[in-house]
């Protein structure tokens, strides 16, 4: 069926958005979410900020990269399937390739010091992005004691506790306080019309390939050409089933069981790799396509085989992510009007801020008091929140000045 030309325009026009979007999400998944709000809700209005901040929340209680889901859920509400495939892969592509190219070449990583000079404004503009979501969200989010409360606990127990489970035990935590505090005695009894969309097919298919690709890697002898992009592929799809908390999460995970576990790589190769990382837009996710081409490259593959790696590293770990938010979107309608569930939405979204609030700290402790990008922090933020000059200006201009001085 042929798109009408006004539905056109506008998932062409969503479209250049995720482009933009893509190539200026420096800062992480906090920076991520501002960004959202300032493409798709403040200056274009494909959903409101509610409809944002509820897939956001969605994202945070899956397994799987928060800010690739919460994009491919906008997608679908956009333009359903299709777009969202699309926007897939627009995001996670331009990221996964230059760090498959950086496996490829690591020599070049020798370089690293030139190409971080260039990018060294990039921090501080990154973290007036972090600075102006916090402020947008609490203000949205933190209007009750209970939230407040929320946001202050997740942002004591980040730095108390300094560990990954963190993230997806205070997500829970908040969801459960909230829904237990602000839920009425009735409760709207939809289970049976939700339930009866869930394809129980779908759920043995997400299951069954983790169990198809480890039955394969066991049974395919280690000496074969075959065994270790099987063996990578589950690695990473089961590693994308387990990461709740985004990339914070992933590393720390990535560098146990590749470099201290399996030998993969070395140490030195992971994290030269994962400072390349940081330095560019895009997921942090897609930094598994380094993993992936490096692994390869270490154990003999030539440069297709190193390219194959980079596939498998970033679809592998984005595949379950992916699968799960494409299956609940389509029924997230129904599931929040479940009165628990939806009063639960609070308490995550103030979680969230909370998050946001320890990231910004934890971004500026190591700038020190280094005034210079101090005021260009100062100087983003209030470029943001009082002007409508876009992300994609502030950051070339950064770049710009990185490159000149």
């Amino acid at each position: 069926m042929q798109l009408k030309p006004i539905a056109a325009k506008k998932q062409w026009l969503f479209l250049r958005n995720v482009v933009f979007f893509t190539f200026t999400s420096f800062g992480g998944a906090q920076a991520h979410l501002a960004l959202l709000l300032k493409y798709f809700v403040h200056s274009s209005k494909f959903i409101s900020e509610e409809e944002l901040l509820e897939l956001n929340a969605l994202a945070q209680v899956l397994p799987g990269p928060a800010s690739t889901q919460t994009l491919v859920g906008i997608a679908w509400k956009v333009g359903k399937l299709k777009l969202a495939i699309i926007t897939f892969f627009i995001w996670i592509l331009p990221t996964a390739a230059i760090m498959t190219f950086a496996a490829i070449s690591y020599a070049l990583l020798d370089q690293k010091q030139k190409f971080n000079d260039i990018l060294e404004y990039i921090q501080p503009i990154a973290l007036g992005i972090v600075a102006y979501g916090a402020y947008k969200l609490g203000n949205k989010v933190l209007k009750t004691q209970v939230s407040i409360f929320l946001a202050v606990g997740s942002v004591v127990a980040t730095f108390v506790l300094r560990n990954a489970y963190v993230f997806p035990i205070a997500i829970l935590v908040g969801g459960m306080i909230s829904s237990a505090i602000e839920t009425p005695r009735e409760e709207t009894d939809l289970r049976v019309k939700l339930f009866s969309n869930i394809n129980p097919k779908k759920l043995i298919y997400f299951l069954g390939a983790l169990l198809l690709f480890a039955l394969v890697g066991a049974i395919i002898n280690r000496t074969s050409p075959f065994s270790l992009p099987i063996r990578l592929l589950e690695n990473f799809y089961r590693n994308g089933i387990l990461v709740f908390g985004g990339g914070q999460v992933l590393v720390p995970l990535m560098f146990t069981e590749f470099v201290q576990m399996k030998h993969y790589l070395q140490a030195s190769g992971f994290l030269s790799g994962y400072a390349l990382q940081q330095a560019l837009p895009g997921p942090t996710f897609s930094f598994t396509s380094y993993l992936g081409a490096l692994s390869m490259k270490n154990f003999g593959y030539g440069v297709w085989g190193q390219i194959l790696g980079g596939l498998i590293g970033v679809i592998g770990i984005n595949l379950p992510g992916l699968i799960l938010v494409l299956f609940i979107v389509p029924f997230w309608d129904d599931l929040k009007k479940i009165s628990r569930i939806r009063h639960s939405l609070s308490g995550i979204n103030a979680v969230s801020v909370g998050f946001i609030i320890a990231a910004f700290v934890l971004l500026l402790i190591p700038m020190g008091f280094n005034w210079l990008f101090l005021g260009i922090m100062v100087a983003t933020f209030l470029l943001l929140n009082f002007t409508k000059v876009s992300p994609p200006i502030i950051v070339l201009i950064g770049i710009f000045i990185g490159y000149l001085f």
